[in-house]
């Protein structure tokens, strides 16, 4: 179980690493962090790339901490290992699925709705 629950924060961290070293360098449909926002132009896309490497790094290693209470589940029965391994997915899933709103703020405080740069003041 402790394997199964490391899997998302060593994703998050192995492709957080791929999208600051060596983004999709298209924009396209299948590979990277890919929303209306950061598909508008090549510029939102980069930007979105690389904020989104250095989030899940962050996440991700953090995430790590994640799978300790499973520590405290040696000896119980097979019941409560999966119930806590559950948890810290659900847990895990949802911090994942969270990152996206940082990324988002961060796209519409840098860029226009067409996906230009804002000027700043």
């Amino acid at each position: 179980m402790i394997f199964v629950d490391l899997i998302i924060p060593f994703t998050m961290i192995g492709f957080g690493r791929v999208f600051m070293k060596n983004p999709p360098e298209k924009i396209n449909m299948t590979y990277g962090y890919r929303t209306a926002m950061s598909m508008k132009s090549v510029e939102t896309w980069e930007f979105a790339q690389a904020y989104c490497g250095k989030l899940w790094i962050r996440l991700g290693l953090a995430l790590l901490a994640s799978v300790l209470p499973l520590f405290f589940c040696f000896g119980r029965d097979i019941d409560t290992i999966a119930l806590v391994g559950l948890v810290i997915c659900g847990v895990q899933l949802a911090v994942m699925m969270c990152s996206i709103i940082p990324i988002e703020r961060a796209l519409k405080k840098s860029f226009d709705e067409a996906g230009r740069r804002k000027k700043e003041r």
